[in-house]
C-alpha cells in the first residue's frame, strides 16, 4: 500500500481575515476556495487574449516593408521641416539659411574649386590615420582577448590614456611633430586607438569557449586557433567597431585639422565662419553627413559579405 502524505493547502474563509494552513490528503479533492484561488494566480500571469498589439510596439518584431519604408521618410522628412520652420522663422532666419541658400553655397564652393582639395585632404587624413588606429586596435585587441597575460599588462595603461582629451595634447603636437601633416594623422590615431582597442578586445572575449576547445580537440596549436577560429569569428565585430568609432575619427579631424592647414572640410567651415558665411557652413556639414553614411553603410556591406552568418 503506498503511503499518502499530507498536503497543506490555505484557506482564505475563516472570520477576522485568519487564513491558516489546512491539512488535505495528497490525492483528495481540494477545497473550491482553494480551486478558486489557484485558477485566480493562473489567470494573472496567462496572456490576455485579444490585445495584441500593433508590430511597431513590440519588442524585436518584424515591420513589413512597408511600415518600414514609411518611417523611413517620415524620419527624413521631420528633420527637413524643422530646418525649414527655423530658416523661416523670424527669430533664427538670419542664422540658420534655408535649404535654397545651403545649395547655392555648395554651388559657390564648387565653382571655386576648392570642394574637390577640401574632401580629398579631409579624406586622406582620416583613411591614413584610421587605418593606423584600426591596424592597432585589431593587433593588440585579439592579443588582449585571447590571453589573459596581455590584457593584465596593458588594460591598466590604455585604459589610463582613453580618458586623457586628445585635444589637450594639441599644443604637444606641434611641439614634437611641426605643423605639416604628421601632427594631424597623429592626432586622429590618438584620438581613436585606446577606444578601439578594448572594444575590439571584448570582441575576442565573446568568441564561444566550445569553439576554441574544439579545435585543441581536433589538434590545432595557438597560432592556428589564433588565426582559423578567433580572428574570423571577430571580422564582423571589428568592422562593427570601426562603424561606430569611425564618427570620433571625424569629431577629432575638425580639431586636427586647425593646425596649421591649408585645406580639409572642417578648415573651410573655420573660414566660412570668419566671414560669417554661413550658408557654406551648413553645406559643409551637409557633406560631413553624406561622407558618414556613405562610409557607414559601405562597412555595414562589407561586414554582411565578409561574414554572412553574421547578419542581424
Amino acid at each position: 500500500m503506498i503511503p499518502r502524505r499530507t498536503v497543506f493547502v490555505r484557506s482564505d474563509d475563516r472570520p477576522g481575515g485568519v487564513t491558516p494552513l489546512e491539512p488535505v490528503a495528497e490525492g483528495a479533492a481540494h477545497p473550491a476556495h482553494t480551486l478558486d484561488w489557484r485558477n485566480s494566480l493562473a489567470g494573472r500571469n496567462a496572456p490576455t487574449r485579444g490585445t495584441r498589439r500593433h508590430p511597431l510596439f513590440r519588442i524585436r518584431d518584424e515591420l513589413s516593408a512597408p511600415w518600414r519604408v514609411g518611417l523611413m521618410i517620415v524620419g527624413m522628412l521631420a528633420p527637413l521641416a524643422l530646418w525649414l520652420f527655423m530658416s523661416t522663422s523670424s527669430s533664427t532666419s538670419l542664422l540658420v539659411p534655408s535649404p535654397a541658400q545651403t545649395w547655392e553655397g555648395a554651388r559657390t564652393l564648387w565653382h571655386e574649386g576648392v570642394l574637390t582639395g577640401d574632401v580629398w585632404a579631409s579624406g586622406r587624413r582620416i583613411l591614413i590615420g584610421y587605418a593606423i588606429s584600426m591596424a592597432i586596435a585589431v593587433a593588440l585587441g585579439l592579443l588582449m582577448g585571447s590571453f589573459r597575460s596581455a590584457e593584465s599588462f596593458f588594460e591598466a595603461p590604455i585604459a589610463f590614456m582613453r580618458y586623457i582629451p586628445a585635444t589637450a595634447l594639441v599644443p604637444l603636437m606641434l611641439f614634437w611633430l611641426g605643423i605639416d601633416e604628421t601632427p594631424k594623422i597623429a592626432l586622429i590615431v590618438i584620438g581613436s586607438v585606446f577606444f578601439n582597442v578594448l572594444m575590439v578586445a571584448d570582441v575576442a572575449r565573446n568568441v564561444p569557449r566550445e569553439l576554441i576547445n574544439a579545435a585543441y580537440t581536433l589538434g590545432a596549436g595557438r597560432l592556428r586557433v589564433l588565426r582559423r577560429v578567433i580572428l574570423p569569428h571577430s571580422v564582423p565585430g571589428i568592422i562593427d567597431v570601426a562603424r561606430i568609432n569611425l564618427a570620433a575619427a571625424w569629431a577629432i579631424l575638425v580639431v586636427a585639422e586647425l593646425l596649421a592647414a591649408d585645406q580639409g572640410l572642417a578648415f573651410r567651415i573655420t573660414r566660412a565662419q570668419r566671414f560669417r558665411q554661413i550658408d557654406e557652413m551648413f553645406a559643409l556639414l551637409i557633406i560631413f553627413g553624406i561622407i558618414g553614411i556613405v562610409t557607414d553603410l559601405s562597412l555595414r556591406w562589407l561586414r554582411n559579405q565578409s561574414a554572412p552568418w553574421a547578419r542581424p
